[in-house]
């Protein structure tokens, strides 16, 4: 069971981890692939003025240092996510379990190391990144989801990388109007739940209590569930 996540714009700064290296990142064996891109990204830093999608950071990627994925995103999904609350082992779960889809990096798990970077979503650096991220990546979750269920918790832009076949989503509703912004919330204490339980299947998933979420109804098509819940608070 895998947990899809997108990234935040929001990041801390700092680290105390060496630079990107192959053992940084999950898939060892396309590393010299996804490094394409970010050379890429690299070499543009230097011709762009465009602080707004890129920031103003001229330093080498190559050359920050790293911390934890998991730490180094700060938005609001993993602000309610409160990784540093989390025992060892919901932590650890997290760290192999959790799949983010970084803008600049492509897939990686919670626990891969990544330097601070500015790479707006949406934004492509010279190139087409998320169709690069695509043709690399969506084979392997391809390969993965044939045998484990996905629970898809991205922003449905995440999808121009790679869209599940096995998988879960969850709606949200309060006061009967779907929750958009503050999904992002939801998102992240699901996922903190979800490690604590650390489920092997769509069944084991819906019979964890979530606190505060009533699950309400089930709609399935083309092979993904839709969790509609009503949240409580």
């Amino acid at each position: 069971m895998k947990i899809l996540l997108a990234p935040s714009e929001r990041k801390t700064l700092g680290g105390n981890n060496p630079p990107i290296s192959q053992e940084s990142f999950i898939f060892p064996e396309i590393y010299e692939k996804r490094l394409k891109a970010v050379k890429k990204y690299d070499e543009f830093l230097k011709t762009t003025d465009d602080v707004k999608n890129f920031g103003d950071d001229k330093t080498s990627v190559f050359e920050r240092p790293t911390k934890k994925a998991v730490l180094r995103y700060s938005g609001v999904a993993f602000d309610y996510l409160k990784y540093n609350e989390l025992d060892n082992s919901s932590q650890e779960w997290i760290d192999k379990n959790v799949f983010i889809f970084s803008n600049l990096f492509g897939v990686i798990s919670a626990g891969d190391f990544i330097p601070h970077y500015t790479l707006k979503q949406g934004a492509k650096p010279g190139f087409d990144i998320y169709s690069y991220h695509h043709n690399l990546f969506a084979p392997l979750l391809e390969t993965i989801n044939e045998t484990e269920p996905f629970i898809d918790l991205r922003a449905k832009f995440y999808e121009k990388i790679y869209r599940p076949k096995n998988a879960i989503t969850f709606k949200f509703i309060k006061n009967g109007k779907v929750v958009s912004h503050f999904a992002k919330a939801y998102r992240g204490k699901l996922t903190a739940i979800i490690a604590k339980h650390q489920p092997e299947s769509i069944d084991d998933v819906l019979k964890i209590p979530f606190e505060g979420i009533k699950i309400t109804e089930i709609q399935e098509k083309k092979g993904v569930k839709e969790i509609v819940c009503e949240v409580e608070e």
